[in-house]
């Protein structure tokens, strides 16, 4: 099955090719008239001639990067994006060829589809980075007449020059694109039992610690209410109001409710505080107190 929709993927791509070769190159006239037909009038009709003229520069780009291990027609779909936006951007009064003001669209379209889908970790996300990305192999190629490996400490020092990038930059690249991504569930014994994943550290905490972190938040839950339960009913009101309420009141707002100046509500929250403190010290060190942080529910 695989095989056959592999031979009918490459017969559409071979008509395609084929169908996009006997359409014939327009005339700047023409484009230009089709182009203003489909800015100014909504002309499908023109939209759709100017797009089947030039389908061969999207076949044409799409083989350039035929060799990023993407199927040839999602980078023709992709082109064919690229090339509906540059109908719907280019403007005929400007002294531009519309082939090539699309050659750009249907490159820069074909480009970030590489790129969104070469890792599941954004490989390039400024220009320089991307410049860094597909320029890489050719440069690699001219400093080791094709030969595979790591660069020489030179030869990304000379990349990096030629790309205008940082040295690290080149090097955090070249790790990527000789790297690739690999599967947690990827064997790595020969027995094939042990995978990735099976090596990778749990950092949650396990189940004994959840329940004793819930135990002892209950327990200093239980310590507070009862120390606010000592401070007289204006203390507690500006602690809960400026200290456990979500957004805390100001000074003055609760100096307005209380019928106080706002130092004075400054005074009586510094005092209440240290009333908390002392009380909550004092159940901290009663042992029975304490026991009750350590003992874990059965």
């Amino acid at each position: 099955m695989a095989i056959s929709e592999t031979i009918d993927t490459q017969r559409a791509n071979r008509k395609l090719i084929r169908d996009s070769m006997n359409v014939p190159l327009l005339s700047r006239e023409s484009e230009l008239d089709l182009a203003r037909r489909w800015r100014n009038n909504n002309d499908e009709k023109a939209l759709h001639e100017l797009v089947r003229a030039y389908m061969r520069l999207v076949v044409a780009t799409a083989s350039r990067f035929k060799n990023y291990g993407l199927p040839m027609s999602d980078l023709v779909q992709e082109g064919v994006v690229g090339l509906m936006q540059a109908a719907a951007r280019f403007e005929p009064e400007r002294d531009v060829r519309f082939s090539t003001y699309a050659a750009w669209w249907i490159r820069s379209a074909m480009q970030d589809f590489i790129l969104r889908n070469w890792s599941v970790v954004r490989t390039g996300t400024t220009a320089a980075q991307k410049s860094l990305f597909f320029n890489l192999r050719r440069l690699r190629a001219r400093i080791e007449d094709g030969l595979g490996g790591m660069m020489t400490d030179e030869g990304r020092a000379w990349v990096a020059t030629e790309l205008d990038v940082p040295v690290h930059d080149v090097e955090d690249m070249e790790m990527r694109m000789l790297g690739g991504d690999q599967s947690l569930n990827a064997t790595i014994s020969p027995t094939g039992e042990d995978a990735w994943q099976d090596f990778l550290a749990d950092e949650r905490p396990d189940p004994e610690e959840v329940v004793a972190e819930a135990h002892d938040g209950k327990t200093r839950s239980r310590w507070l209410a009862q120390s606010l339960a000592e401070l007289s009913e204006r203390e507690r009101t500006i602690i809960r109001e400026r200290r456990l309420a979500e957004e805390g009141k100001t000074l003055e707002e609760l100096g307005v409710r209380l019928g106080i100046s706002k130092e004075r509500v400054r005074q009586i929250e510094h005092r209440a505080l240290q009333k908390l403190r002392v009380s909550l010290m004092k159940r901290a060190s009663d042992p029975a107190e304490a026991a009750l942080l350590t003992a874990v529910p059965a």
